[in-house]
């Protein structure tokens, strides 16, 4: 038992993951740190005025005089860099402080918000890698045929359109010509959020998600499919009197992941993207609201922790995807 897992291990160690995780990681704390100081930074050059989301109706009353005795209260006065460190410092400390926009610790906001847009992004990127690898699949290895031609045309076209476009195609079809879903909001008017009213209010921002990621994904599928299929070991697995279906399942398929997790890992933020805009569309109740709140109000102890939450989840998606790149083909090996 001992000699097959030192096997493993050292041909772990030998394509180089360690290495490649380790550098990540490290990189992970300076890139972090330039993004915060960059928000700051442009916060402080920015047009807007953080009074107007404090003050709302107000600003236009408040005197000259008053504004700038609030903007010293509130420290909104203070140099970037000062209002830097002062985050860092609370968020070292635990104390991700409080959100104006919201009147509540930005630990609550993000807490009551963040799980709604994990199941949203979980189920509707579920639902595009499924979708993607069986019919990518399909196509890949009857390519040239009616089926091909059809899904092929079908994503060229799709994936021209923007999510938000797609958001609204669907509302018009199956919200309000078909009437078969609701096109907006976590239940219906009134009712409990249970599980039946939220899959049902889920339906429409999933499938406009997962349909604006879907033709990227399923053309690289079909694509290393595609090519996987004229390689020498499949003419000669075929030779040896193997049928093609074995073939796929053990050897094409297995082989044409890695170059699909690679694209998956380097669209994770157009998935972030497409995240804020559906859930704007559908009146999602998830992160993407306080996000663009946070961002029109300058409020920064949500904004900035937002902002380094998305870079810290793409920067580790993008992490996860190359490992399993590089264990998916014995062909590829870690560079860092």
């Amino acid at each position: 038992m001992t000699a097959p897992v030192t096997l493993r291990r050292s041909r772990f160690r030998d394509r180089g993951l360690p290495g490649m995780v380790g550098f990540r990681l490290l990189t992970l704390i300076p890139v972090l740190g330039l993004v915060s100081a960059g928000l700051f930074a442009a916060a402080a050059v920015s047009p807007f005025d953080p009074l107007v989301g404090y003050l709302g109706n107000r600003y236009e009353t408040t005197s000259q005089a008053d504004k700038a005795l609030l903007a010293e209260q509130l420290g909104f006065d203070s140099p970037w860099y000062r209002l830097l460190g002062r985050w860092l410092r609370g968020l070292f400390t635990g104390d991700l402080g409080m959100s104006r926009t919201y009147g509540q610790p930005v630990s609550q906001v993000v807490a009551e918000r963040i799980p709604w847009t994990v199941l949203l992004v979980g189920v509707s990127l579920a639902a595009a890698v499924l979708i993607a690898v069986a019919l990518g699949a399909w196509t890949g290895m009857r390519r040239g045929g009616v089926v091909d031609r059809l899904v092929s045309t079908a994503c060229v076209v799709v994936q021209g359109l923007p999510p938000f476009v797609l958001a609204l195609a669907t509302i018009a079809v199956f919200a309000v010509g078909l009437r078969w879903l609701p096109p907006a909001g976590l239940t219906d008017a009134g009712a409990d959020p249970d599980a039946a009213q939220v899959l049902r209010h889920l339906v429409l921002p999933a499938a406009a998600l997962a349909l604006s990621q879907l033709p990227w994904l399923l053309l690289a599928v079909r694509e290393s499919v595609s090519q996987n299929r004229s390689e020498d070991f499949v003419a000669g697995a075929l030779a040896r009197g193997i049928d093609t279906g074995t073939i796929a399942r053990r050897h094409i398929l297995p082989m044409s992941l890695a170059p699909f997790v690679t694209i998956l890992g380097v669209r994770l933020p157009e998935i972030v993207v497409g995240a804020v805009l559906v859930e704007e569309i559908f009146s999602w109740p998830g992160i993407a609201g306080a996000f663009v709140r946070s961002a029109t109000d300058l409020d920064m102890p949500l904004l900035a922790l937002l902002t380094v939450g998305t870079t810290c989840a793409v920067m580790f998606g993008s992490l996860i995807a190359d490992i399993a790149c590089v264990l998916l083909d014995p062909r590829v090996r870690a560079d860092g």
